[in-house]
């Protein structure tokens, strides 16, 4: 067979091809989605899944973790993908990028995992215990508030205030966590109090 082949013939051809794989490998063929459905079963396999909360922003969107190895059993849980929760009323399985980008948070090497503290005079932080570092906040807010509570103003009239110390406080939190905090936070006679959707 003889074809005459023109260069206009080449080019629109050749133009309909590429077209065509271009928009096959930008995911508006059904390929795509059959391979991926076919392969999530393998990837998460034998993983446990959690329920949690975003730690970006005070939005609260819902997310899934997927993590190997059993806590039970005294092994080390690696979290091996993290996504959006389609069941969660927030996001409804939607992430924005940095949310989308968690489990790279998770494993960088320069996420602050432990308690830490600079001492006077030193120019390095060293790791400290939970329960250092907690009596060691508790201790500093007692005196701090005995030093400067305000019990009565200057009419005379009782105010019960602490105005040298705030609180900032999770927004992602459940209403109950949020009431507690919000009675401790009053109890105490402190007045600045906001949490991170207004800062």
């Amino acid at each position: 067979m003889n074809m005459e082949l023109s260069r206009r013939t080449f080019l629109v051809g050749a133009g309909a091809g590429l077209a065509g794989t271009t928009l096959g490998a930008l995911g508006f063929g059904d390929v795509e989605t059959a391979f991926a459905a076919a392969i999530r079963p393998f990837k998460l396999a034998g993983t446990t899944q959690t329920r949690n909360t975003c730690t970006y922003c005070s939005v609260a969107c819902g997310i899934i973790m997927y993590s190997k190895g059993n806590l039970a059993k005294g092994e080390k849980a690696d979290i091996t993908h993290i996504e959006g929760d389609v069941d969660h009323p927030t996001n409804r399985g939607t992430l924005c990028p940095k949310g989308a980008g968690l489990l790279d948070v998770v494993h960088a090497e320069t996420r602050l995992k432990y308690p830490m503290v600079r001492k006077p005079g030193s120019d390095k932080f060293e790791r400290v215990t939970w329960d250092y570092a907690l009596d060691r906040i508790a201790r500093l807010m007692k005196d701090d508030r005995d030093q400067n509570f305000i019990a009565k103003n200057d009419a005379g009239a009782t105010v019960n205030r602490w105005l040298s110390t705030g609180f900032l406080a999770a927004s992602a939190t459940t209403n109950e966590t949020a009431w507690m905090t919000y009675k401790v936070v009053r109890s105490a006679g402190m007045l600045v109090f906001d949490n991170q959707a207004r800062v």
